[in-house]
């Protein structure tokens, strides 16, 4: 990586630990301000840097203008002044002695904390996301609004309401108790899961699979399982399951930027290594008597990532499918599990259990039902093919349905 590779992917990398730190100083209502001092230090390195050049250790020299940057706030902020100073006075060195811990343990519990105090749930999920993104993954505002689709207006209205009832709930940057750890601990692993959907089904204009945001949630995925606290069978099932799913990234889209479907992906295109990987979380995942959602959905995936199209690999899905919705029912597993069971017991049987979701304002649903009728009845399995057409979200995937009612 040369220097104008390593500058952007410092910053971003440097300016989530620095954040999380900070916020755990000040405090949550002090959020701005640790947003405000990790964008100073940034500019100031943005700024010397490009008069003076790369210093030996770039790291060192971002945290010690943040540690200095956050002494300066402490002497000048009024809140300081009014608050805190009558108790400084008898200890004089507190203030002199302000140090930022950027330990790599403290630079992960910040992070961790930070994460649980985000996941709250008097907030949305999407704000949820949102903030996961700003704060834990160092996003800008501009990269979140493309994310969700939207504009840069409605995502900081979004945020500053978020931000705005964390503080009303007097959120606190802290692990839970145990009582209240694994409650919380699924909203961490929702918001975790939503944003690597995010990445894995991307809306955007320009790109059907981003592969940045699936990157962060496993990254944060990662954190919890090395801290002993969180290090939790659910969490190892999710770690599994988005490690399989990105083990097929390189096959799932073309040169072009069209997606790949299933069944014409290139297998030598799958990364062995993250299947490996994948099997290891999954096998970790089984200890205990827990069977969340992640489990199931981490077996599917576990079965799509074996390259023989065998009966029993589809006889095997239909089944955790099965299980899956009975679980935590959901229309697009419904629709899912109609895939699996025309592989396994023919399209005929498919088409009557897919007609009956009547998923009639999802372009997958025709999509699929396309797929089902073509061979049976291709009048029909265009005429939803088109349907298809009508309601595919970004360029992409239109070329994709086109392509198949040009074939039929």
């Amino acid at each position: 990586m040369d220097q104008q590779e390593l500058i952007p992917h410092l910053f971003r990398s440097e300016y989530r630990k620095i954040v999380a730190v900070l916020c755990r100083r000040f405090g949550f209502e002090q959020i701005e301000t640790a947003e405000d001092i990790a964008s100073e230090t940034f500019l100031t390195a943005t700024q010397s840097w490009a008069y003076n050049g790369l210093p030996p250790n770039p790291t060192a020299w971002l945290y010690n203008v943040a540690k200095n940057k956050a002494k300066n706030h402490l002497q000048r902020n009024t809140v300081f002044e009014h608050k805190v100073a009558p108790e400084v006075k008898n200890n004089s060195n507190e203030l002199y002695e302000f140090e930022i811990d950027l330990s790599p343990k403290n630079i992960n519990d910040s992070q961790l904390q930070m994460m649980f105090a985000i996941c709250h749930p008097s907030i949305s999920p999407e704000a949820q996301i949102g903030l996961s993104l700003r704060i834990l993954c160092s996003f800008g505002i501009q990269e979140i609004a493309e994310a969700f689709l939207t504009n840069k207006e409605t995502i900081n209205k979004r945020l500053f309401r978020a931000k705005e009832k964390l503080r009303e709930e007097k959120t606190t940057i802290e692990f839970p108790g145990a009582s209240e750890l694994d409650k919380r601990l699924e909203n961490v692993l929702t918001t975790i899961y939503l944003l690597f959907n995010e990445g894995y089904y991307s809306v955007s204009q320009d790109q059907v699979l981003r592969k940045e945001l699936c990157f962060e949630a496993m990254r944060l995925c990662n954190m919890l399982i090395d801290n002993e606290n969180t290090d939790k069978p659910q969490a190892n099932a999710l770690l599994a399951l988005m490690y399989f799913h990105a083990s097929r990234f390189d096959a799932r889209v073309n040169r072009n930027g069209e997606i790949v479907l299933y069944d014409d992906q290139d297998i030598n295109l799958w990364n062995s290594d993250m299947i490996s990987k994948g099997g290891y979380f999954l096998h970790r995942s089984a200890c205990g008597n827990t069977l969340s959602k992640y489990h199931l959905e981490a077996s599917i995936a576990y079965w799509s990532t074996q390259k023989t199209d065998t009966k029993e690999k589809w006889e095997n899905i239909l089944q955790l499918y099965n299980q899956y919705l009975q679980i935590e029912y959901s229309p697009i597993a419904a629709l899912n599990r109609t895939y699996a069971l025309a592989k396994a017991n023919g399209k005929q049987e498919a088409i009557v259990e897919a007609e009956k979701l009547n998923l009639t304002d999802n372009q997958f649903y025709f999509a699929l039902l396309g797929e089902l009728y073509t061979d049976i009845d291709n009048k029909k399995a265009k005429k939803k093919f088109q349907e298809a057409l009508l309601l595919a979200k970004n360029q992409a995937d239109k070329q994709t349905i086109q392509k198949k009612i040009d074939k039929i």
